[in-house]
């Protein structure tokens, strides 16, 4: 059960977080000197225009979450902790899914939060809600020589955001199980299904090495939240051809299609590429494709096709049409 979180709930809360810390070598439980506020959490939260919560199960609290605004209809979620014993059956998801609705139904438009560099299965976590990590890293300067990194995600509508090489490290999950769907689903982007998962996070470990060395651009699209879909533009071209750019990897989750999520990578993709000084995209898709239409409908002309050029996992081969668009706006 989410409940909202009371001051009464102190001795509880401290022996909760109390034990998170524990389980991390070189973490200080020192909850007066350091952390009074979870001594009354529902009054330090609603002090700062928030709230807090806590799952509960028999009695017992084995689950904490808070959130409050930081200005411009930004969010930040804190303090989540689950009891070891409670962890991978949802409860750490229900309880920052209540403080991400909570902060939509505020006006929120944007979620941030802090994880200790230690926490590695929290930052797991994180990613498969969406977040990636954003902005530099901060020391808090605490007995335990904290060192946090930043997560954030857009929360609400249809939002497109380009990821630098830290923030596509960390999405590599995310990508991978969009990969992974696009590809069950039939889209003939290079993989056969099933498509393993390691070898899906080693595709996308590899783009964002290319992200690093400033060979890529790697957009990303959220939808209320939800990580669903991602778009490349190859700026690796040959020296003859400093102009062009190459499209490729447009993928949207099936079950996040007909949103206009396509139609919105696409479109900045081709405005990341002009603001790159390309003037000529190309990019080539299955023949029959979902993609097809949405390149002819965004005004890509069709410049041929290749009879046979891939195969099915049964064998059975398929034609691939190649697309250009120019881009007047990016001057050449």
């Amino acid at each position: 059960m989410i409940r909202p979180a009371r001051d009464g709930d102190a001795a509880a809360i401290v022996s909760l977080v109390g034990g998170c810390w524990r389980e991390y070598p070189g973490c200080v439980v020192d909850i007066p000197g350091e952390a009074p506020e979870l001594l009354a959490i529902a009054t330090y939260a609603a002090g700062r225009g928030g709230a807090a919560w806590v799952a509960e199960s028999d009695g017992d609290v084995v689950g904490l979450a808070c959130v409050w605004p930081l200005g411009d209809a930004v969010w930040e979620v804190a303090k989540v902790y689950v009891t070891a014993a409670r962890r991978g059956g949802g409860v750490a998801h229900d309880l920052v899914a209540t403080a991400e609705d909570f902060a939509r139904a505020q006006g929120g438009a944007r979620m941030k939060l802090w994880s200790d560099t230690r926490f590695d299965r929290a930052h797991r976590f994180y990613e498969k809600r969406g977040y990636v990590r954003a902005g530099a890293i901060r020391a808090l300067g605490d007995k335990s020589n904290s060192i946090e990194f930043g997560y954030a995600k857009p929360l609400t509508g249809v939002v497109i955001e380009r990821l630098d090489a830290a923030a596509a490290a960390s999405a590599e999950g995310a990508l991978a199980r969009v990969l992974i769907a696009c590809v069950e689903g039939g889209a003939g982007v290079s993989f056969w299904a099933p498509l393993p998962m390691e070898r899906a996070r080693a595709f996308w470990r590899g783009v964002s090495s290319a992200v690093a060395r400033g060979e890529k651009i790697l957009l990303a699209a959220w939808a209320d939240g939800a990580f669903v879909g991602t778009v490349q533009v190859d700026l690796a071209t040959p020296q003859n051809q400093p102009h062009r750019a190459d499209v490729a990897k447009m993928l949207v989750l099936p079950e996040a299609r007909r949103r206009g999520i396509g139609r919105a990578l696409l479109a900045r993709a081709e405005t990341e590429a002009a603001a790159a000084g390309k003037w000529l995209l190309t990019l080539d898709t299955g023949a029959g494709d979902a993609g097809e239409h949405l390149y002819r409908a965004a005004g890509w002309v069709e410049c041929g096709r290749i009879p046979a050029y891939a195969l099915h996992a049964d064998g059975t081969p398929y034609d691939t049409v190649l697309f250009a668009k120019r881009l007047a706006a990016a001057g050449g």
